[in-house]
C-alpha cells in the first residue's frame, strides 16, 4: 500500500495531462507556445490554491530540462535564497542554460528577501517562478514583479472535476485495486471548491472510512457525513469564504458595527489572512463611505500597513477599530456611481477629440493650430475657478458626479451650485 497521498500520486508529469487552465496551455496559448519553444520567461502563477501552480511548475522544468530548486518562503529565510543562488551559478557551469528556481507561496516572501532575488534575476543566474494566492500587485516588490510574467490560474470547472474523478478511479494504482460505486457528485464538486487538490482528499477519506471488502460508495449524502466534523469550520478557500466575506461587507454598508465585528471575528477564528481583510476594508471605504467621510480610506489604509508590519494577534485590534469606524460612518456610494458612469460614457465616445484650448501647445506649430489657446487659468478667477468648457463637445454639459445626502457632499453640492449653476440645479 503506497504511503503518498492521492493528489501527490496523480500529479501529472507531462502538459498534456494537465487538466484544466486552457487559457494557459492550450496549443495556442501564450504560456504554452513559449514551453514549447523551450522559452520560459521569469513567472509569477497567481491563483487559488489547489489549481496546479506547482504542478506547472514542475512540468515547465522536466520537459526543458532544467535544474530545478525549490523554496517555501513559509520555512526559507534570506540565508537560504542565497544559498540557492549559489547553487544555480554553479549548475551554470555544466548546463548554460538558467536553472529554475521554485519559490512556493511568494508572497509570504519580506522585503528584504524578496530584494535577494533581484540581482540573480536580472543577471539571468536563475529563472524566477513564484506561485502566490494573494495579489501580486500587494505582495511582490515592484522591481520584481517588473521583471515577471504574471499568469492567472483559475478554479476548477465542474468538467475538470469529473475528468480528475475519472483520472483517479482509472489511473491510481491504489485505487484500481477497490471497486467504486459512485452514485452522485454534486456534494463531492461542491466542497472541493474547484480545488483539485481538495477533491483527491475527499475521495481519499471516502476511501479510507469503507472497509477493504466492500465497494467505496460516493453520493452526496456519505460525501457530507464523512465531512460533517468539518462543515461548521470556517473554510477560507471554499464557499463559505466568500459567505463570509459577503456578510461582513454587507454588515459595514448596513451600518451595523456588531454583525461587522461577529462576521470579522468568523474571519479571525477561521484563521483568515489578515491582509485580505484589509484590503477589503480599503475597497468598503471608498466605494460605500467615500466622499462622506474622506478620512475613512485613509484609516483603512493605515490599517492594512499596519497589520502587514505586526500581524497576529495584536492585529484582530487595528481590524476592530477599523470595522467599527467604518461601520458607524455615513454612507456615500457617489464616487463609485461616477466612476462607472463616466467610464460608461468614455467607452461610447472613445473617439472624441480633446477641445482645442485644453490641449497642450509644446511646439509652435501647435500653437498657430490654436492649441490650448482661449484656455483660462483656474487661479486667476473667484475661488480660483472660471467657468469654461472641459468635456467633449457632444458630452458638454454630461453631470457624472451626484453628491448623495450627508453633511459633507451637501457643502460639496453648494460650492457646486456656485461654479456650476447649470449643471446643478437642485
Amino acid at each position: 500500500m503506497s504511503f503518498r497521498p492521492l493528489a501527490e500520486r496523480l500529479r501529472p508529469t507531462s502538459i498534456d495531462d494537465y487538466i484544466g487552465q486552457e487559457h494557459l496551455v492550450s496549443p495556442n496559448a501564450p504560456l504554452r507556445k513559449a514551453f514549447d519553444k523551450g522559452f520560459i520567461p521569469n513567472m509569477i502563477l497567481w491563483g487559488p490554491p489547489g489549481v496546479g501552480k506547482t504542478t506547472l511548475a514542475k512540468i515547465i522544468a522536466n520537459k526543458i530540462e532544467r535544474p530545478f530548486y525549490v523554496l517555501s518562503a513559509v520555512s526559507s529565510g534570506v540565508k537560504d535564497v542565497r544559498e540557492t543562488i549559489a547553487k544555480a551559478e554553479k549548475a551554470r557551469f555544466f548546463n548554460p542554460q538558467a536553472p529554475i528556481l521554485f519559490i512556493d507561496e511568494i508572497h509570504r516572501f519580506s522585503k528584504s528577501q524578496q530584494d535577494s532575488l533581484l540581482a540573480a534575476v536580472e543577471q539571468g543566474v536563475i529563472v524566477l517562478i513564484g506561485a502566490t494566492t494573494e495579489n501580486p500587485s500587494f505582495e511582490v516588490i515592484g522591481p520584481l514583479l517588473s521583471r515577471c510574467q504574471v499568469y492567472t490560474l483559475k478554479y476548477l470547472e465542474k468538467h475538470h472535476l469529473q475528468t480528475l474523478l475519472d483520472r483517479a478511479l482509472s489511473a491510481d494504482t491504489e485505487l484500481k485495486k477497490r471497486t467504486f460505486d459512485v452514485q452522485s457528485t454534486d456534494a463531492l464538486f461542491q466542497y472541493s471548491g474547484g480545488d483539485a487538490r481538495k477533491l483527491l482528499n475527499i475521495i481519499e477519506i471516502v476511501v479510507n472510512q469503507t472497509p477493504e471488502d466492500k465497494t467505496v460508495v460516493i453520493n452526496d449524502e456519505i460525501v457530507v457525513n464523512v465531512l460533517q466534523d468539518n462543515i461548521a469550520i470556517y473554510d477560507k478557500d471554499g464557499e463559505l469564504h466568500y459567505d463570509i466575506i459577503s456578510a461582513f461587507i454587507k454588515s459595514v454598508r448596513g451600518s451595523d458595527p456588531n454583525g461587522a465585528l461577529y462576521w470579522l471575528a468568523r474571519m479571525i477564528n477561521g484563521g483568515e489572512d489578515v491582509k485580505f481583510i484589509a484590503r477589503r476594508l480599503i475597497i468598503l471605504a471608498a466605494e460605500d463611505i467615500g466622499l462622506a467621510n474622506p478620512n475613512a480610506l485613509l484609516l483603512a489604509n493605515a490599517c492594512f500597513d499596519t497589520v502587514h508590519k505586526i500581524g497576529m494577534p495584536e492585529a484582530r485590534i487595528i481590524l476592530s477599530e477599523t470595522t467599527i469606524y467604518l461601520a458607524t460612518s455615513p454612507k456615500s456610494n457617489s464616487a463609485y456611481l461616477a466612476i462607472d458612469n463616466a467610464i460608461e460614457s468614455a467607452m461610447k465616445t472613445s473617439n472624441a477629440p480633446v477641445p482645442l484650448h485644453l490641449r497642450n501647445a509644446p511646439t509652435k506649430l501647435m500653437k498657430n493650430l490654436d492649441y490650448g489657446k482661449s484656455y483660462k487659468y483656474s487661479h486667476e478667477g473667484a475661488e480660483h475657478f472660471i467657468e469654461q468648457q472641459f468635456l467633449p463637445d457632444q458630452l458638454d454639459g454630461t453631470v457624472f458626479y451626484q453628491p448623495c445626502n450627508n453633511p459633507m457632499e451637501k457643502n460639496i453640492l453648494e460650492r457646486l451650485k456656485r461654479w456650476w449653476a447649470k449643471r446643478y440645479k437642485y
